[in-house]
């Protein structure tokens, strides 16, 4: 027997497992969409059933927010700190807090002509006293990135003046964080007002947010790449909160059947195979005050503090309950920026194995480690390799399929089968589903977006295209392996929303305007440049 038949059993299971994996996946993220999908479509039919803002204006045990937005070179503070003041909520239990850097101050961008601090100043100086007390703006002296600003304003001086009396009792106070581009729902604070009045409450909660608050100055690709970005956020991050009490009941169930002695052997067991990890988004995102304070602020050592935050929580044993009100970002407006984006939040995730190994190291449970292994499988190796290994193994289960054609028929059927369905649901779960579901939450918005394809050209580039996001999340990947090797260091950065240029149609515009007739190539491309 040569090497050649004493590997193609092998490979031939190999590549079998691959796209029962593929498969499997993409099912759990049809599931997971629908589930998102059918918790906000539930919640928002009863938002006039939430607590008004009298009754919470007399409720004494009423939650308080302190809301924060970091902020580096923006030139549209103004309007989403106009957003924020627009929130329902009784005044004097929120306050905003918006923090720009001294760095900025002394050397502006020379296409703002001023500095973002300066653009706050000059907006809280136009609004009526009233308005003025509710909102505060910090200056972070030397450099550091998001998490850093956010500590600044966690001070146990600032929090004494911003707080007053709800300072003394930081169980009743939340930290908000939004992004500089972040359009919130205007009920968001009652809906969480609502369950920590309610019932037990949370000690954190996290919000669907989709990138769609700049769709209408997206050409085609972009508005691919949105729809995309967007379902990261409500198949896996809003799905996960939703489902991981369940997983815990389940378990604890289990556990409970069992004798003893088996219950305490099966725990860890059961933990490993089906618990999960949280995720933070770093925006429309809200954690208790004394949570905070005992993991040291929010953490700084990544390029992602966000992530990092979600894996803190989950350690220590904090759920974070999932909120179903909507907040819109903006997606970045060329490739360019969107591989720039990537590239941050995959340092995020290398970053993030240091600190998933120290946490192992220091409590070796079963959940630490399953965080561990599933975050360097899932995250580390998996981003970058996934758009060249997956297309690769489903040729190659094809491949060997057919050495089993005559004496295994039935396993030749099941090897065929398996790929063929792992890539029709590529298409129907990754196109189809995830453009229909997005397009259902239409409604809910906070701001109008019309998100519908104006000719059945676009609706079919956005279904057969919809890998697109995912090839330059791929890029983004190994642009930083690359500068990482090569340099030992790759240097995350900010999203760019002061060079707001106009998209290129590219083949993908120019394809996408020959099948609309010629209408709607680069839309609403006017509008690009502010």
């Amino acid at each position: 027997m040569d090497l050649t038949q004493w590997l193609s059993p092998w490979l031939f299971a190999l590549t079998l497992l691959f796209n029962l994996r593929a498969a499997w996946k993409l099912g759990i993220d049809w599931k997971g969409m629908t589930t998102t999908v059918r918790f906000i479509r539930t919640a928002y039919t009863r938002r006039e059933a939430l607590p008004t803002e009298e009754t919470l204006e007399r409720e004494t045990e009423a939650p308080v927010f302190l809301h924060l937005v970091a902020a580096y070179q923006e030139p549209g503070i103004a309007a989403t700190l106009r957003t924020l003041l627009a929130v329902r909520y009784p005044h004097g239990k929120v306050r905003y807090v918006v923090v720009t850097k001294a760095e900025e101050e002394a050397a502006p961008h020379p296409a703002m002509g001023v500095s973002t601090g300066t653009l706050c100043r000059r907006f809280i100086a136009e609004l009526p006293p009233y308005e003025a007390k509710r909102l505060t703006h910090l200056v972070m002296p030397g450099s550091g990135r998001k998490a850093e600003q956010l500590n600044w304003a966690l001070r146990p001086e600032t929090l004494a003046a911003l707080l007053e009396d709800a300072a003394l009792d930081p169980r009743r106070v939340f930290v908000a964080v939004s992004d500089a581009d972040s359009i919130p729902d205007p009920d968001t604070l009652r809906w969480i007002a609502g369950e920590e009045l309610g019932g037990p409450g949370a000690r954190a909660y996290q919000g669907v947010t989709l990138s769609l608050a700049n769709w209408d100055r997206l050409d085609t690709r972009g508005r691919i790449c949105a729809i995309q970005q967007s379902s990261i956020f409500t198949r896996v991050s809003l799905a996960r909160l939703i489902n991981e009490p369940k997983r815990i009941r389940a378990i604890a169930a289990v556990v409970r059947v069992l004798p003893s002695w088996l219950g305490r052997c099966a725990r860890p067991l059961l933990e490993f195979c089906f618990r999960r990890s949280q995720i933070c988004l770093g925006h429309n995102q809200f954690v208790r005050l004394d949570v905070l304070r005992a993991l040291g602020g929010f953490p700084t050592r990544g390029a992602t503090e966000d992530s990092t935050l979600g894996y803190m929580l989950g350690a220590r044993g904090i759920a974070i309950c999932p909120l179903p009100m909507i907040e819109l970002t903006d997606l970045p407006e060329t490739k360019e920026k969107i591989i720039r984006q990537n590239a941050r939040w995959y340092k995020g995730v290398l970053d993030d194995v240091a600190y998933l190994w120290t946490t192992w190291r220091r409590a070796p449970t079963a959940f630490n480690l399953a965080q561990l292994i599933r975050h360097v499988v899932n995250k580390v190796v998996e981003w970058p390799v996934a758009a060249g290994v997956y297309p690769l193994m489903g040729y190659l289960g094809w491949h060997f399929a057919y050495a089993y054609r005559a004496e295994h028929p039935i396993l030749f059927g099941l090897a065929v089968a398996v790929p063929t369905v792992s890539l029709f649901l590529t298409v129907w779960v990754g196109g189809i589903v995830t453009q229909g579901e997005i397009q259902a939450m239409e409604p809910y918005l906070p701001r109008p977006v019309a998100l519908r394809w104006r000719s059945p050209g676009q609706w079919f580039l956005a279904t057969f295209r919809c890998q697109t996001y995912w090839l330059l999340a791929t890029r983004a990947a190994w642009r930083v392996l690359w500068q990482l090797a090569r340099y030992r260091r790759y240097q995350p950065t900010k999203t760019d929303r002061v060079m707001v240029t106009a998209p290129r149609g590219g083949w993908l515009g120019r394809t996408a305007g020959r099948l609309a007739g010629g209408a709607g190539v680069e839309l609403d491309r006017s509008r690009a440049v502010e």
